[in-house]
């Protein structure tokens, strides 16, 4: 395959579609004169990455019309207070749907905030009763990468009808979901789908198997070129911060895939970053629209 054969996924490009037709659609609302969709965020501390993220999804709730409530709390908060403001908006009635930005300092347990969340307005997708119905394939609030990979691989049109999936990772919020949806009997989906992770032997041949392999594992050029077939689909997760000398911030984000030398056997790769990336924010809003609407839970 030559070097220019495989297509770059774009997914800004597809984020920023999502984003008109959700900002389309609220502008309705508005003119209809229904409930402005609003999204909640708890943020704890000052991690760098958490900052930029909940900022990130402040902002492009004020790009399509969504109100949005940012709600900070110092590192020493204790779960008995966090529990308490998850329950205020569980029953605030202007509240469509909320999180709980994660990681949660150590003193926390990140599960029992996550389950004390009113699954309706569980907008991330995290809490057991979407888990759960993910898995028998109804109706629910899925995670928001799952979510993004998924329509990306839709809006590009990428056959996966019994097509051979490999996922690198099994994280509760990456891995094991992105692994459910790409076996639904749906579109995309109807894979064979094998799921890899750190314990996995003979990873090689089973990556050299794949039609699709989709990374998450958190290690920076982990898929090398001699892992991939000729034509498969490779979608990166992976965004790990690297020191750079080359960039203004000091730091460049680098993928799970060795994008250089994998590309020019790729049907069809995402880039890192402006791929995955932008879809997580905007798969988060659909979520919220979802939840304001009354779509998935009544």
């Amino acid at each position: 395959m030559d070097e220019q054969a495989y297509k770059l996924i774009d997914g800004k490009a597809v984020a920023a579609q999502i984003k008109k037709e959700i900002t389309d659609e609220v502008a309705q609302i508005k003119k209809d004169g229904g409930k402005i969709p609003h999204l909640a965020a708890i943020l704890v501390g000052h991690d760098g990455g958490s900052e930029t993220y909940v900022a990130n999804k402040v902002r492009t709730c004020k790009e399509v019309g969504f109100k949005s409530s940012l709600i900070r709390y110092e590192d020493d908060v204790t779960e008995k207070e966090l529990l308490r403001k998850v329950e205020e908006l569980n029953n605030d009635s202007d509240i469509d749907g909320f999180i709980v930005q994660l990681p949660l300092p150590d003193t926390i347990s990140s599960q029992k905030i996550i389950e004390a969340i009113d699954y309706r307005k569980d907008v991330d997708g995290f809490h057991p009763v979407n888990v759960g119905r993910l898995s028998l394939g109804l109706p629910c609030f899925q995670s928001a990468t799952p979510a993004g990979i998924a329509e990306l691989l839709k809006r590009y049109e990428i056959e996966t009808k019994g097509k051979r999936c490999v996922i690198l990772g099994r994280s509760n919020i990456v891995g094991k979901p992105v692994a459910m949806l790409m076996m639904q009997k749906t579109y995309p989906g109807d894979c064979t789908v094998t799921i890899c992770h750190s314990r996995s032997a003979n990873l090689l041949e089973i990556c050299q198997s794949a039609d699709i392999i989709i990374a998450a594992l958190g290690t920076p050029e982990f898929l090398k070129a001699n892992m991939v077939k000729e034509g498969a689909v490779v979608i990166d997760v992976g965004t790990t911060r690297l020191p750079s000398s080359v960039t203004k911030s000091g730091y460049k984000l680098t993928g799970d895939v060795a994008f250089n030398e994998v590309a020019p056997k790729c049907s069809y790769i995402t880039p890192v970053p402006g791929g995955v990336g932008p879809m997580t924010i905007v798969s988060l809003m659909r979520n919220t629209l979802f939840a304001a609407k009354k779509e998935i839970y009544k």
